[in-house]
């Protein structure tokens, strides 16, 4: 499927990987719907890129909001052709605080809303819109992207809630894939490594080097730029489904 003239549905697409996919894509002759949170840059990439991007605020692990959204975004472009999941969130914690003591319940259910439940939601959204879709000559109606993480295989001590949602996503990917070949609609997962995101400006020096330590080569934090690169192949390749891509320049996390 080519990227000229399709819409994309792009979560998290105000900030991170997700505003790498919405600049990729919109540079590549595509129109991109941000389902996001942060009103401020979802109103900056807009403004930046004209009636190319429309920001909706949608927390995707509301079926109500998700579904509202969903709507809005086919009103506004007629259809829906691609749907990237990269909402999430990662505050380590342990499941035995210092003291030994149980942290609470809520904060594992948190994470699986968003990271898992979330994914789940935007896209059986995306696959009811896309399978209306005129096909083209592959009888492609559609292309799914969720995101995992290479904590998917390999978590740290504190990503228990983390690595069991990406886990999560990483085991739907093939099961959805072969539903959805019915309509024509592929399933794909990317699993990033260690990506220079927002989040790792916060971290001390000697952490990202810790990190930096654990790539194979090229030994550097990856570029959302280049997660963006690959969604936009993935998109245009037909014979990429039902699999998660490692993008991680062979890196393995430690266990902590």
């Amino acid at each position: 499927m080519e990227l000229k003239g399709k819409t994309a549905v792009v979560t998290g697409g105000a900030s991170g990987l997700g505003r790498a996919t919405v600049e990729y894509f919109v540079n590549n002759g595509a129109n991109a719907v941000i389902f996001d949170l942060n009103d401020e840059l979802g109103a900056e990439m807009e403004a930046t890129h004209g009636g190319k991007v429309a920001y909706l605020k949608t927390n995707v692990a509301s079926e109500d909001e998700v579904s509202a959204s969903m709507a809005s975004a086919k009103d506004k472009f007629g259809t829906i052709d691609i749907a990237v999941n990269c909402a999430g969130i990662g505050t380590p914690q342990k499941v035995l605080d210092r003291e030994g003591n149980r942290n609470p319940l809520s904060y594992f259910q948190k994470i699986i809303s968003v990271n898992l439940i979330g994914t789940y939601n935007v896209l059986s959204h995306a696959a009811e819109a896309m399978q209306s879709n005129t096909p083209n000559a592959d009888r492609e109606r559609g292309v799914i992207i969720n995101t995992a993480s290479v904590a998917a295989y390999e978590g740290q001590i504190g990503q228990a809630a983390y690595s069991a949602s990406k886990g999560g996503v990483v085991g739907l990917t093939l099961p959805v894939a072969r539903e959805l070949a019915r309509s024509g609609i592929r399933v794909m997962t990317i699993a990033p490594g260690f990506i220079h995101t927002p989040l790792f400006d916060g971290l001390p020096e000697a952490a990202v080097e810790s990190l930096t330590q654990q790539v194979v080569f090229p030994k550097r934090l990856g570029q959302p730029a280049e997660y963006a690169k690959l969604a936009g192949h993935i998109v245009e390749n037909a014979y990429l489904n039902g699999e998660t891509i490692r993008m991680d320049a062979a890196a393995r996390m430690a266990p902590k």
